[in-house]
């Protein structure tokens, strides 16, 4: 393929016969059904990442599983995600990205079948690692799709603010899900997925937009890049997930970290030097891209670290059922589906330098509420605030980092702009999620007394609101660079019209 230069990337893209331009204000019944898949599918995946947490124990019990083995059937899912993005971005743009999704898509529903039927830990734990895989190709390959079906602008912004949405209610509904499927048999969290990919499936191959070859993209595959990219990866988000067991000093895991450093040492160096490169370095020149990709790491691995402590206080310290559990995280994931359709034009209007510090800002005062926990903290006193306000600034935030993730990035980079974005979740997931787990584990000292749970959730607690301002300041920073270009813009122009 070739590349694009900073000067050329923000050139309308071209439509497909079906795309909606920026002025339409209906879609075709035909659009809307490509929108809905794609979503479908977003959820899913992200329904995977949440709903397994609630029936950890359960599954722990019926397959006689160590509390390290345990782990890895959250681990194994995030490793092949995190590890395998940016490979399935590329492959989109490369090999067609109806055709990545439609497979990825079918690999999805088959492993989720797998794991609600085996017995063996390993099979489980193997089973979670190839969702991870199938879920690596279909988000960058469903992303792309929407960027290269409907045009930039309002139509875009739309169809990209339902899509995320989405997304954030999957994971958001996660654990509420999982509270009711496991109140009832933990293999009907693996279950129930199947019959709703095989719909997705069925109907993605008919409504997916065909590609020509010369929408495709051209040239080379960067196997060098691929190795090492995608190794540099798996290590990182494997050393990171193993690192709370092995310690964070030791030998294994600082010796993992300097591999991951040459690996991406190498990446770096091939990428520069490659005529076809999985990454475009040059794609980081565009300040929106960057700047959304530090936003989402901080976003998404701050609220999952949140979900992590909140989930242990509520059912070890408060003794709360699984189920009540679930219910207390009912009103973010019912805020976030009730934005879904409404988004679009909140970002028409006020732009997504303004909504996302915004958004941030409510998640990071949900996450100070939530400071004030102690033994007998209520649902209305503590949890409900905060829920509320997660759910508006998940809400607000969400569709605005991935709007300006892909934003002003040509149509043959847009798998590669989503995976990008997508690594940066999950990434984001797994480091945060391990320091919080050292903090908690930390400030305890492997006490299991109120006291001594309290001592190891609230700094873990300051630890994820801290991540959370680091988003925000990198919001605000966008915003106000945003709005220097934008009045840089108006003044070089006044002399122009002018002129006329």
């Amino acid at each position: 393929m070739t590349s694009a230069s900073p000067t050329t990337v923000t050139a309308a893209p071209a439509k497909a016969p079906d795309s909606a331009s920026p002025g339409a204000e209906r879609w075709s019944p035909r659009l809307w059904g490509t929108l809905v898949v794609l979503c479908a599918a977003l959820f899913l995946d992200a329904l995977d990442v949440s709903m397994v947490g609630v029936a950890l124990p359960s599954i722990g019990t019926e397959l006689k599983l160590s509390t390290a083995t345990l782990q890895w059937v959250v681990s194994g899912y995030v490793l092949g995600y995190g590890g395998l993005l940016l490979l399935g971005g590329r492959a989109a743009d490369l090999l067609g990205r109806r055709r990545v999704f439609l497979i990825a898509l079918a690999a999805f529903g088959a492993a989720s079948l797998l794991g609600g039927l085996v017995d063996d830990g390993a099979l489980l734990i193997a089973a979670r690692f190839l969702k991870g895989v199938a879920a690596a190709f279909t988000a960058p390959a469903g992303l792309s799709i929407i960027t290269t079906t409907f045009a930039q602008g309002p139509a875009r912004n739309r169809a990209l603010s339902i899509y995320t949405t989405c997304g954030a209610s999957g994971f958001s509904l996660g654990l509420v899900l999982s509270g009711l499927l496991t109140s009832v048999g933990w293999r009907w969290t693996f279950l129930m997925p199947v019959p709703i990919a095989l719909a997705a499936l069925a109907a993605a191959f008919v409504l997916l937009p065909r590609q020509g070859a010369a929408e495709r993209g051209r040239g080379g595959y960067d196997v060098a890049g691929a190795v090492t990219g995608t190794g540099a990866l798996l290590l990182l988000v494997f050393t990171v997930t193993e690192a709370q067991s092995a310690g964070w000093a030791s030998l294994r895991t600082v010796g993992s970290l300097l591999v991951v450093a040459l690996l991406a040492a190498a990446f770096l160096a091939v990428e520069q030097r490659s005529a076809h490169p999985l990454v475009r370095l040059g794609i980081f020149r565009n300040g929106s891209v960057s700047r959304a990709n530090l936003a989402a790491l901080a976003l998404v691995g701050s609220y999952a670290g949140f979900q992590f402590v909140a989930t242990l206080y509520l059912q070890r310290l408060l003794g709360w059922s699984a189920l009540e559990m679930a219910f207390a995280f009912l009103p973010t994931g019912a805020l976030i589906a009730l934005s879904a359709t409404r988004m679009g034009a909140l970002v028409d209007r006020f732009g997504t330098g303004r909504l996302l510090p915004i958004g941030v800002l409510a998640l990071t005062a949900g996450y100070v509420l939530f400071l004030r926990l102690d033994e007998h903290s209520s649902f209305l006193g503590l949890v409900l605030p905060s829920m509320l306000l997660l759910g508006v600034g998940f809400a607000l935030a969400f569709p605005s980092v991935n709007i300006a993730a892909t934003d002003g990035v040509a149509d043959e980079e847009q798998g590669l702009a989503s995976g990008l974005v997508n690594t940066s979740i999950q990434v984001g997931t797994a480091l945060v999620l391990a320091a919080t787990t050292a903090v908690i584990t930390a400030g305890s000292h492997g006490g299991e007394s109120p006291q001594a749970q309290l001592d190891g959730y609230r700094p873990a607690l300051l630890l994820v609101t801290g991540v959370a301002l680091l988003g925000l300041l990198v919001a605000v920073v966008g915003a106000v660079l945003d709005r220097r270009t934008a009045r840089t813009l108006r003044h070089t122009r006044r002399p122009v019209l002018a002129g006329r």
